[in-house]
């Protein structure tokens, strides 16, 4: 049976770990310098990719660096130091810059590959927190990352080191990311897949452009027949191209509650003028929220003034985003 501890006593293990970390991030802040803008630069006026090193922590570091550079515009990959020296060296590039991850700055895996590399003419940025040591002679910039010690209360187990690490790729990508322009639509190209491409899908890519449209003068049955042919629940009023309103179902049976005739009446008695509507470059986000604020289920896509699609609630719904 192992030692009964009280719950409050965990939790302050865990907020003291967390408080090491912290601390350990704010004196990466702090002594961020101009290693850290020259290691961005390099990577920036670079004509290849980055290759990201490391072994252990600082490996699953290095693997989870290049996915996020490769994310947002940098293309990168990771390459394992033990499998390079049989063979992966291949995969590097005379215009590749490597980006080796060694908190001692001794790894020898590390030792084995980056003076080769040297050799070859890239460009090496280490990260480390030993910038005096056998691995940094063989860098053209050299990162530390300024941990003092480590969360583990041995000194041992690599947390705030491996936390700072992560913490500085974050802040080389979106350096890199910022000094690119790097845009919404960008990032939706690199995620077309899962909760982040969803999220910017745009209008455009769910809109149906077979669009159920009548004339404001025909009698109101010609347009109900048209909201039952289209099957969307709703016609667009149009007139010379431009878009006068908006006939829907709710409109129909409030006008014959009225007392409106089907016969008599026209559709430009009963439709909604300036209706609500979105464009082909809004976030199918966007166009739910507004349908949610107002109540509708319709929405008209319109573009330089002129009706080019109709989004359906049902359409939002099919296209995954919620």
């Amino acid at each position: 049976m192992g030692a009964v501890v009280e719950s409050r006593d965990i939790i302050q293990i865990g907020k003291k770990v967390l408080e090491e970390e912290i601390n350990a991030l704010s004196n990466l802040k702090n002594n961020l310098c101009e290693s850290f803008s020259k290691a961005v630069e390099i990577v920036l006026n670079s004509r290849g990719k980055v290759i990201l090193t490391g072994i252990g922590k600082s490996g699953i570091i290095a693997q989870k660096i290049a996915s996020t550079l490769s994310s947002t515009g940098t293309p990168s990959i990771f390459l394992h130091p033990a499998e390079a020296i049989h063979g992966d060296l291949g995969v590097v590039e005379k215009e590749d810059v490597v980006i080796a991850i060694s908190n001692s700055g001794e790894t020898p895996e590390l030792i084995a590959i980056v003076p080769i590399l040297k050799r070859w003419g890239n460009k090496i940025i280490l990260i480390t927190n030993k910038e005096n040591s056998t691995l940094s002679r063989y860098g053209d910039v050299v990162v530390n990352i300024h941990v003092e010690r480590e969360a583990c209360p041995l000194n041992l187990a690599p947390t705030s080191s491996s936390t700072n690490t992560l913490a500085l790729g974050d802040a080389i990508a979106i350096a890199l990311l910022t000094l690119k322009e790097f845009k919404e639509e960008d990032f939706a190209r690199f995620h077309p897949g899962g909760s982040l491409g969803k999220r910017l899908m745009r209008v455009s890519q769910i809109m149906k452009t077979e669009l159920p449209v009548v004339n404001p003068e025909i009698p109101l049955k010609e347009a109900i027949i048209e909201i039952s042919e289209k099957r969307y629940g709703a016609t667009l009023v149009i007139q010379d191209s431009k878009m006068l309103g908006i006939i829907t179902d709710g409109d129909i049976r409030r006008a014959v509650k009225k007392g409106f005739s089907l016969d008599r009446s026209l559709a430009r008695d009963v439709m909604t003028v300036n209706p609500k509507y979105t464009t082909p470059d809004s976030y199918v986000l966007q166009a739910l929220e507004l349908m949610e604020r107002y109540n509708i289920t319709v929405l008209p896509v319109v573009e330089k003034d002129v009706p080019v699609g109709i989004v359906h609630i049902h359409d939002i719904l099919k296209s995954g985003v919620v």
